[in-house]
């Protein structure tokens, strides 16, 4: 793979009669602005900017389906865009094209709390969902960090901080409204919650990044709001010790709704970004949701785990606002690992393993990188055996590009090695595409280019991402 700067753009102009179409269609939503462009040729991955060469804001599925059949009938690409927050390069207009901006499809369309479920317009962010529903008793539990759009993690089947009890994207779409590449509107199931009727087409596209069709609606199941809820610290003198800590939580089968590890370095780096004064060691942090007697019972057990690998005593978080520190800085462990090297380009990686091979795969990672010519960070929603590693480079080194990516392969191979998978939930986009071989078998990958094939003729929905058609 070559450096991130070097990529060659391929891209051919707007037909105008395209252009007029669009701006009569959708005057002031409808712009080819610079500033607008590049807002949309970029994301949180290494990558430099690929700008589209138009966008268009949608309001409804049917101005998706308009753009959706302009595109096809001048085979123009297509890209779908929500809120810009993914990390390897799935939203970049490689060939240039068209960029739709769902953003302004932001309304909940029904809320039915007695099946505890609700059907959302893609553009609505999980900050937005849990912010309107809040009075109702239900959550929805979904949290990758960034606040992104529930199209987008639908489309990325992410996952996040909750999964270890809660699941992710896979589990909790319970369907889609989509638009196919021929305009078509499509719904991939009804509001049950389980049904055996043919091939299960929300499968299909929960995790399909944009490039088999454009999510416009999304059904998702809530949560009831715990009784209790606790957040505690707990500090090692070892990553090892952590995570054996988590191995042994997991497999004795405690219920607990979040672990997340930090290594040393994000925890200082945390620490002087986000003004927290953690003990500098690794550390898990817990929370444990339930009834007032559950919480307790399962802080006990774990703080026994820990204790039998060199934990400390837990620092609790009761209060909500003390807890909400703690995983605001938690989740800006990102910006807070740029700050440790103003000026660099963070590449990020994750992997996730069984959890049983959980800590050699950390143990591998951590030796490695000590040796980097540049800092780092591991961070993981370890309690379903997957964990991220932030590289700070110098964008104009060549070099450290190099010697990342190195790193990159040797843990994805190790990952692959343990029967795990080269992406726990970033996703592929660009950069992981070159491990789908490795991972997947070349006849799993003509599956897969078949069924691109098949719902994207014409190859204009977000080209170029997930998997290689050549």
């Amino acid at each position: 793979m070559n450096a991130p700067h070097a990529m060659q753009v391929l891209r051919r102009p707007l037909p105008q009669a395209m252009i007029d179409f669009l701006r009569e269609r959708f005057g002031d939503r409808f712009s080819q602005a610079g500033a607008v462009r590049e807002h949309h040729g970029k994301d949180e991955s290494p990558y430099p900017s690929m700008l589209p060469d138009a966008v268009v804001f949608a309001e409804s599925t049917d101005d998706v389906v308009v753009v959706v059949n302009l595109c096809n009938e001048f085979n123009v690409p297509l890209i779908p865009y929500g809120a810009g927050s993914s990390l390897e390069g799935h939203i970049l207009a490689i060939e240039g094209g068209i960029t739709i901006d769902l953003s302004g499809m932001n309304k909940i369309l029904s809320l039915n709390t007695e099946d505890s479920t609700v059907t959302v317009q893609a553009g609505l962010t999980r900050k937005q969902l849990n912010e309107q529903i809040r009075d109702s008793g239900l959550f929805f539990p979904i949290d990758p960090g960034a606040d992104a759009s529930l199209g987008g993690m639908s489309a990325t089947r992410a996952s996040g901080t909750n999964a270890v009890r809660y699941g992710t994207m896979r589990e909790n779409v319970v369907n889609l409204t989509v638009v196919t590449a021929q305009g078509k509107v499509v719904r991939t199931a009804r509001r049950a919650r389980k049904s055996s009727a043919g091939y299960d087409l929300t499968r299909i596209f929960v995790g399909s990044e944009g490039t088999l069709g454009i999510i416009t609606e999304v059904t998702v199941k809530l949560y009831p709001q715990p009784e209790a809820v606790s957040a505690a610290v707990c500090n090692f003198p070892t990553v090892h010790d952590a995570v054996q800590c988590v191995i042994q939580t997991i497999q004795l089968g405690v219920p607990i709704a979040r672990v997340e590890l930090m290594d040393q370095n994000a925890v200082i780096a945390s620490n002087r970004y986000s003004k927290l004064t953690l003990r500098e060691t690794p550390l898990l942090l817990f929370e444990f949701h339930g009834s007032q007697a559950g919480v307790k019972e399962q802080a006990e057990t774990v703080q026994e785990i820990a204790r039998d690998n060199n934990g400390m005593d837990f620092e609790w978080a009761d209060r909500p606002e003390e807890r909400t520190r703690l995983w605001t800085a938690r989740h800006n462990a990102y910006f807070a690992g740029l700050q440790m090297r103003p000026g660099c380009k963070a590449s990020t990686t994750d992997v996730c393993v069984p959890i049983s091979r959980l800590a050699e795969c950390i143990d591998t990672a951590t030796k490695d990188l000590a040796t980097a010519s540049f800092p780092s960070t591991i961070v993981g929603h370890v309690g379903d055996g997957n964990f991220h590693v932030l590289m700070m480079l110098d964008p104009d080194s060549q070099a450290e590009w190099a010697e990342s990516e190195k790193l990159n392969k040797k843990l994805v191979k190790q990952a692959i090695d343990a029967d795990g998978t080269c992406t726990g939930e970033h996703g592929i986009g660009l950069h992981k595409i070159q491990f789908m071989s490795d991972e997947h078998g070349e006849d799993a990958l003509d599956l897969m280019r078949s069924l691109k094939k098949a719902f994207d003729p014409n190859n204009i929905l977000n080209p170029g991402k997930v998997i290689r058609l050549d």
